[in-house]
This record gives C-alpha cells, structure tokens and sequence, in this order.
C-alpha cells in the first residue's frame, strides 16, 4: 500500500501531505535531506467498505493519527475542498479534511492548507494540470520508482501538497518595514520628490 524509498529517520524535516476524501483519503510522507525533497511514502486510506458516514470520518482520524506516530511530521499540507456544485459532497468532504486536521493539532503538527489550483502550479506550472500530469511530474522530480504508484492518484495529490508545502515555506521571506522612514529609506527609487 505505500512505498518508502528513503528513511524518515535521515530526514531533517518531515511534511505529510493529506488530499482529503470520503472515499478515499491519500497521503503523502515528503522527508527533506540536505534541503532536497524526498519521497518517504505514500498511500491511500480505503473509505468507502464503511456505509456510515461517521465510521469513515473515525478512520480518517485514526488513520492520521497513525501517521503522525509513525512519521512524526513536522508539518501537515492538506488540500483544500473543490468547491463543486453539489452542497452534500462538499459538506461531506469538509468534514473529512475537518477530521484529518483535528488528528494532526491533537499532535501539535502545525497546518497549512492549500487550494488545488495552487498545488498543481506548485508541480507543473500550471493550475489546470490533470490529476495524471501532476503524477508525471511528481515521478520525475523526485525519482518515484512505478512500482511505488497506486492505482488511485489521491496518493500523489497528497504527496503534491507536501511538495507545494516545501516549496511555498522554502521561499525567502521578505523582511517588512517597520516604519515609513525605514520604508524609504529601503526603496529609495520608489520615492518621487
């Protein structure tokens, strides 16, 4: 069910990635190795054997909990819900990605959530990538062997958030002025007289 080409163990920083669902649920393990992303594991959570709505959101919980003691991440990525047009669906998935968080805060893994169209941007350059484009990339930047993939692509949606994550809080941070003066005296040729 998921794959670990690298050891969670030789990895400064850890990023579980969740792209959440009430069928299925995948996750994504991205360890970070000399500030290189590496592909840990990933894996799908079976959902739909369970009829009632409320087991499914309880395994999710459990299964989340699982993974934060066995990876012991650093920081969880989740995918936002798609706002579709049925209300039912999307009530339903927000309780999912609502339940996968609350299992990552009960272990104190800080959150960051991202929109689909940003994680595919992340990965491919373009925000209206297809779930198989994104998988693509993702074998090719970061080495997955094929005998790693799962059928189903919730498990590289999930390993793409990790991604998106590292990519989004490796970015420099730009230091804000704390005054005018300081503004100014910052960007002296965005100053007319």
């Amino acid at each position: 069910m998921k794959a670990a080409p690298a050891d969670v163990r030789d990895c400064e920083r850890v990023i579980l990635g969740i792209d959440p669902g009430t069928n299925v649920m995948g996750y994504g393990i991205l360890g970070v190795r000399s500030r290189k992303p590496v592909m840990v594991a990933m894996g799908v959570v079976r959902l739909s054997k369970f009829e009632s709505h409320y087991m499914r959101l309880r395994r999710i919980y459990e299964r989340v909990t699982d993974l934060c003691a066995q990876y012991m991440p650093d920081e969880l990525a989740i995918e936002a819900p798609f706002f579709g047009k049925n209300v039912q669906s999307m009530l339903k998935l927000g309780r999912a990605q609502g339940v996968a968080m609350a299992a990552a805060l009960a272990r104190e893994v800080p959150i960051t959530e991202y929109e689909p169209r940003t994680i595919k941007l992340a990965i491919t350059g373009t925000g209206a990538a297809s779930k198989e484009q994104v998988r693509a990339m993702l074998v090719r930047m970061l080495a997955i062997p094929e005998e790693s993939l799962l059928p189903e692509l919730d498990s590289t949606d999930a390993l793409a958030a990790a991604l998106c994550h590292f990519y989004e809080s490796s970015k420099p941070v730009k230091a804000k002025p704390s005054s005018w003066k300081d503004f100014i005296a910052k960007n002296p040729d965005r100053i007319k007289t």
